[in-house]
């Protein structure tokens, strides 16, 4: 079992930046790729970012890129995203969540969410 834990969401005037955290407890040598997801109010969830339990070859989605970047701090089991640029359409839950399968698409751990908020 893997458990996982955000932190850093809250309110941000559009422009601002936040650094959203993910901690990861238990197997986490089971880990192959850490996500980053939204789910904005009415919306299905989405893909924001991604990277492999290394920290290499991360990847975005097209919204995001050049605003958002994902990291790793491996001493810490610690996933992070840091937000810049925000936008009122970036507001969504955040979501993490852990992949255990390399050639798998789905991720098979998720944290609890972290509302994100950008006023206009």
């Amino acid at each position: 079992q893997v458990q996982l834990v955000e932190s850093g969401g809250g309110l941000v005037q559009a422009g601002g930046s936040l650094r959203l955290s993910c901690a990861a407890s238990g197997r986490t040598s089971s880990i192959y790729r850490m996500g980053w997801f939204r789910q904005a109010p009415g919306k299905e969830r989405e893909f924001v970012a991604s990277i492999i339990w290394s920290g290499s070859s991360p990847t975005y989605a097209d919204s995001v890129k050049d605003r958002f970047t994902i990291s790793r701090d491996n001493a810490k089991n610690t996933v992070y995203l840091q937000m810049n640029s925000l936008k009122p359409e970036d507001t969504a839950v955040y979501y993490c969540a852990a992949r255990t399968v390399r050639l798998s698409l789905s991720y098979d751990y998720w944290g609890q969410g972290t509302q994100v908020t950008v006023s206009s």
